[in-house]
C-alpha cells in the first residue's frame, strides 16, 4: 500500500503541483495515480517552466501560429489542452471517489487579480472550454476576487481559491464559498456535486517571517510560523464548518471546503524537507506538493495525525511573534501582493518567451 494511499485513510489526499505535456503522455501520471495521486495544481509560473523551457509543445505552437491565433489565445490552448489530458486520466479518481478527489486546477489570468467582472468571465469561459466535471478554476483570495468565487461557485462551477496566507482572509474565503453554494442552491443547482478548496500557503510565511526574527535577533521562533498559522487556519476551519449556517447547507449534501497546504517544499535548506507536510497531516485536507516532495515522502515520510495537535503552542507562538512587534497582518498582506506580482511576472515571462517561438516558427515559414 503506498504511504499516499495510507495518508488518504486519515483524510489527507495528495495532489501535484506540477503539469508538463512529457508527464502526461509518458505514462507517468498514470503511474502516479496507480501509487494514490489523487488530484493536480496548475499556474503561471509551472506553466511558465513546462513551455518555454522545452520542445514538447513546439508542433502544437506551429499549428496555432498557422490559424493567426495571438500569444495569449495561443498560451490558453497549450494550457486547455494540457489541463483536458489531466482531467481525462484522473476521471477514474473523479469517479472511484464520487467526486471528492481527481480534479485537476486551471488558473485564471493573473493579470486580471484585481479585476471582478473579467475574472467571473474567465473563470466561466475557461470551465465551460474544459467541458469536465473534475476542473477546479484557481481564484485568487483577493479583496476582488472573494466576489467572484461567490459568483463562480454560484454558477456550478468548482473553484480552487489561491493565494491565502492570512487566517482573516481564510475565514472571508470561506464565507465567499458558502454564499456560493447558496446562491447555487437557491438556485435550483445540486450543491452535492460542488467541490471547492481553499490553497492556504505555508512555506513563504516562514521564508518573510524569518528575515524579520533574524534582524530582531530572535532564534526560538525559525521555522515555527508557517506552521502555527497553518494550524490556525485548520482550527477556523473546523469552528466554519460547524456553525449552523454549515450544516443547512450539509443537510442538502455539500461538501466542505477543504483547506489544501500549498507551497510546502522546504525552501530554508537547514529546514527538514518535509517539514511542511508531515506537520500537517489531517482530516478533510489536501497537501499539492512538487514531485520531489512526493518522492522524499514517499521515501521517509511519517504518516500520522499532526494537524490537530499543538493548537496551543502555535496560539502562544503567534502571541510571541507579536509581543516582539513583527505584524503578521502586514506580511501576509505583502505576501499576497507578491504573490499576485510573481504569477503576473511569470505569465508575462510565459509571453515573452512563447513571442519568441512564435517570431522563430512565422520566419521559418517565410524562408
Amino acid at each position: 500500500m503506498s504511504k499516499l494511499n495510507d495518508l488518504a485513510k486519515l483524510g489527507q489526499s495528495v495532489w501535484l503541483d506540477f503539469i508538463s505535456r512529457k508527464l502526461l503522455i509518458s505514462g507517468e501520471l498514470i503511474k502516479l495515480r496507480e501509487n494514490g495521486l489523487r488530484g493536480m495544481t496548475s499556474n503561471p509560473t509551472i506553466f511558465d517552466k513546462a513551455i518555454s523551457k522545452s520542445a514538447d509543445y513546439d508542433d502544437d505552437i506551429k499549428e496555432l501560429v498557422s490559424k493567426g491565433l495571438t500569444n495569449e489565445e495561443i498560451f490558453e490552448q497549450l494550457a486547455l489542452k494540457d489541463v483536458g489530458l489531466a482531467a481525462d486520466e484522473m476521471r477514474k479518481v473523479y469517479n472511484e471517489t464520487d467526486g471528492l478527489d481527481g480534479y485537476i486546477s486551471i488558473e485564471v489570468n493573473p493579470l486580471l487579480a484585481n479585476n471582478t467582472k473579467d475574472t467571473i468571465a474567465q473563470a466561466k469561459h475557461l470551465f465551460k472550454a474544459l467541458g469536465r466535471p473534475n476542473i477546479m478554476i484557481k481564484i485568487p483570495g483577493t479583496e476582488e476576487g472573494l466576489p467572484a468565487i461567490t459568483e463562480v461557485l454560484g454558477s456550478g462551477i468548482n473553484v480552487n481559491v489561491t493565494l491565502i496566507f492570512s487566517t482573516e482572509s481564510y475565514r472571508k474565503v470561506v464565507e465567499a464559498f458558502m454564499s456560493g453554494l447558496e446562491k447555487y442552491d437557491a438556485a435550483g443547482g445540486d450543491i452535492s456535486r460542488h467541490a471547492s478548496v481553499a490553497s492556504f500557503f505555508v512555506s513563504r510565511v516562514d521564508s518573510a517571517v524569518d528575515k524579520e526574527l533574524e534582524a530582531k535577533d530572535n532564534k526560538d521562533l525559525l521555522g515555527k510560523i508557517a506552521i502555527a498559522n497553518s494550524k490556525i487556519a485548520f482550527e477556523i476551519s473546523e469552528e466554519m464548518f460547524n456553525s449552523e449556517r454549515w450544516e443547512i447547507l450539509a443537510a442538502k449534501g455539500a461538501r466542505k471546503q477543504r483547506l489544501l497546504w500549498a507551497s510546502t517544499s522546504t525552501k530554508n535548506p537547514s529546514y527538514p524537507d518535509l517539514l511542511y507536510v508531515d506537520t500537517l497531516i489531517g482530516p478533510d485536507t489536501v497537501n499539492t506538493m512538487p514531485p520531489d516532495t512526493i518522492d522524499a515522502f514517499i521515501d521517509h515520510g511519517n504518516v500520522e495525525s499532526t494537524l490537530n495537535k499543538g493548537i496551543d503552542e502555535a496560539k502562544a507562538q503567534l502571541k510571541e511573534l507579536k509581543k516582539i512587534g513583527i505584524d503578521m497582518n502586514k506580511v501576509t498582506n505583502k505576501l499576497l501582493v507578491d504573490g499576485v506580482k510573481s504569477f503576473s511576472d511569470s505569465f508575462k515571462s510565459l509571453l515573452g518567451s512563447l513571442n519568441e517561438k512564435v517570431k522563430k516558427f512565422k520566419e521559418e515559414v517565410n524562408v
